[in-house]
């Protein structure tokens, strides 16, 4: 209990002194998460809506792809875009294996298909009655596509903090496309698994804080968007319900 607590008050004064070695993992971490999630919700807020709404040949199939893209373990995602960014691999002449661009690439792989699938899943769940309403008041299909939007804003900014939650704490990736470079791209996680196998309790757990309060801002925004997606939902039937009386 000793060793914790001197550890817990060594941390604390390492926050405090804005210690250069431990805010480096923050800032890397912070600019590698900020790149993936990024490119995540660019390219898969447009993607998961069109997936949820529109109804396409082989929509069944690229379904299944996405769900078997959420359970690919995060070592093969790291081992793959390795295989692609080393010297000899195709995007080998861009020298993007051990920066924060390359790790980027290999986060997004993981936070992409989380935020298809839950964006779909939410255009989804979006109340069948919306739809007749809408078109029965003489909406057109694009006014029919932003009124489904609207009705699932929350569930899609519900799949953006997930997404954040899971590429922030992601540590197989970071280490094997950043290589866990000090000062470069050692984040967080990485440092944490570091430090720690150093004897160098402290600086976990100075990081581990950090790591534990943007969970808890994290968990908390997620909680406030499924309540504000629930409460909108039950909203949303009420007033159907009454339209329909």
């Amino acid at each position: 209990m000793d060793y914790f607590s001197e550890g817990l008050s060594r941390a604390v004064a390492l926050l405090l002194a804005l210690d250069p070695e431990t805010f480096s993992a923050v800032w890397a971490t912070g600019m590698v998460t900020a790149l993936a999630l990024f490119v995540s919700l660019l390219l898969g807020l447009p993607l998961g809506f069109g997936l949820g709404h529109f109804r396409f040949p082989g929509r069944r199939g690229v379904r299944l792809l996405v769900d078997w893209l959420l359970s690919l373990p995060t070592v093969v995602i790291g081992l793959i875009v390795y295989a692609f960014l080393t010297s000899r691999g195709p995007l080998g002449e861009w020298g993007l294996l051990f920066t924060i661009p390359g790790m980027a690439m290999g986060l997004t792989l993981l936070g992409l298909p989380i935020v298809i699938s839950m964006t779909a899943t939410a255009v989804e769940s979006t109340d069948s009655r919306l739809t007749d309403a809408v078109l029965s008041l003489g909406a057109d299909r694009w006014q029919l596509l932003l009124a489904t939007l609207i009705e699932a804003r929350f569930a899609m900014a519900l799949a953006a903090a997930t997404a954040f939650g899971r590429i922030v704490s992601e540590i197989g990736i970071a280490m094997m496309v950043g290589g866990n470079i000090k000062y470069q791209t050692r984040t967080i996680t990485t440092a944490i698994a570091l430090e720690t196998g150093k004897g160098e309790f402290a600086t976990g757990i100075a990081l581990g804080i950090i790591l534990m309060v943007v969970a808890l801002v994290v968990n908390l925004l997620v909680g406030l968007l499924r309540g504000r997606s629930n409460g909108e939902q039950g909203g949303s039937g009420g007033l159907g319900v009454g339209g329909g009386a």
